[in-house]
């Protein structure tokens, strides 16, 4: 285990750290979920919380935005019971680091007979950061199909849109709905694309939201016991030599909603995440961004940010390299 703690945990409980396959998970397909993670009595005190308000959630006492995540909620609170969890405490501190902020949070209810899909959205805007945000719901219930589970895009995490371009879309295939037994949680990449599904049940269905932001780099925070298995080599080449057991394997598999070029892109955007939470400038997915990078300097230019060739001393663009990666709404 790294010496990382969650000043939010438990105290006298260590964070169950993620392993460095489920990061990888999570950078490759943008999501983790964990089933029945959260005792039933912090889900019923949540929904005894929540009740007191109904829809109306903010007249909900909340946290300011940028407040230290462990100055939020104190005891007697289920929804600071549930983040102090080890369980959860670790997911937060493997993908976001220690001492992470509150950004916001909210009470989802999707009404029984409530057949109206929410418009698919990336929440906020444009975002081309490396570093992200994670959201976290919590389901206190169980969620049935068609009973309303959040409705989302698995590996849509790093194609950037603005917030609702993508309300237009109606179905994309391999999407997903949360189905899920009472106290599970999933969590989100920030960029994921998600949207509130319709509720055919005849129940509520209730689902908790929180956004957290990190304070320093997201590097290597996770239980690296089984990191040097799954980084891989930088050799890693679908058309040389290739594992399918290690982060670079990952990364290659396309989405059933990526057209083969695009799902080339995904992989580079892949692989420049990982490059980012592991700290090893060197790690690549089949050989698409060290090929740019090697050349660039032989004529006299080196890669800018987004895998663009720049010629040394213009500060211009000159050309595109393969690593532009992904914009656009093209599912």
């Amino acid at each position: 285990m790294t010496g990382a703690t969650a000043s939010q945990s438990d105290p006298g409980h260590e964070p169950e750290l993620l392993t460095t396959c489920q990061v990888a998970e999570f950078v490759d397909k943008g999501f983790l979920q964990f089933d029945s993670v959260v005792p039933q009595t912090i889900n019923d005190a949540a929904i005894k919380t929540f009740s007191e308000h109904g829809m109306v959630d903010m007249l909900r006492a909340k946290p300011d935005s940028g407040t230290p995540l462990a100055d939020c909620y104190p005891d007697p609170s289920p929804i600071g019971a549930m983040l102090r969890l080890p369980r959860v405490a670790g997911i937060i501190t493997s993908l976001v680091g220690p001492n992470p902020r509150f950004d916001h949070d909210w009470m989802h209810v999707r009404l029984p007979g409530d057949l109206v899909d929410q418009h698919l959205h990336q929440d906020a805007i444009v975002d081309t950061t490396l570093a992200f945000d994670i959201q976290i719901f919590w389901f206190f219930h169980a969620i049935e199909a068609g009973a309303g589970g959040t409705g989302f895009v698995p590996g849509s995490h790093l194609r950037r849109v603005n917030e609702m371009d993508i309300a237009r879309y109606q179905n994309i295939v391999g999407q997903r709905d949360v189905v899920c037994p009472a106290g599970s949680i999933i969590v989100f990449h920030q960029g994921m694309w998600h949207r509130g599904r319709a509720n055919r049940s005849e129940a509520e269905r209730r689902a908790y939201k929180i956004r957290i932001n990190p304070t320093r780099p997201q590097v290597r925070h996770w239980d690296l016991s089984d990191f040097d298995e799954v980084h891989g080599e930088v050799h890693d080449h679908l058309f040389a030599n290739y594992r399918t057991d290690t982060a670079a394997g990952m990364f290659r598999n396309h989405e059933p909603w990526h057209e083969v070029a695009a799902g080339r892109l995904e992989t580079v955007q892949r692989s420049k995440l990982w490059r980012y939470m592991t700290g090893d400038g060197s790690f690549d997915s089949d050989w698409y961004l060290t090929r740019t990078e090697q050349r660039a300097p032989l004529a006299g230019e080196s890669v800018g940010p987004a895998g663009e060739s720049v010629a040394a001393g213009s500060g211009g663009v000159t050309g595109s390299g393969e690593g532009t990666g992904s914009r656009g709404a093209g599912a």
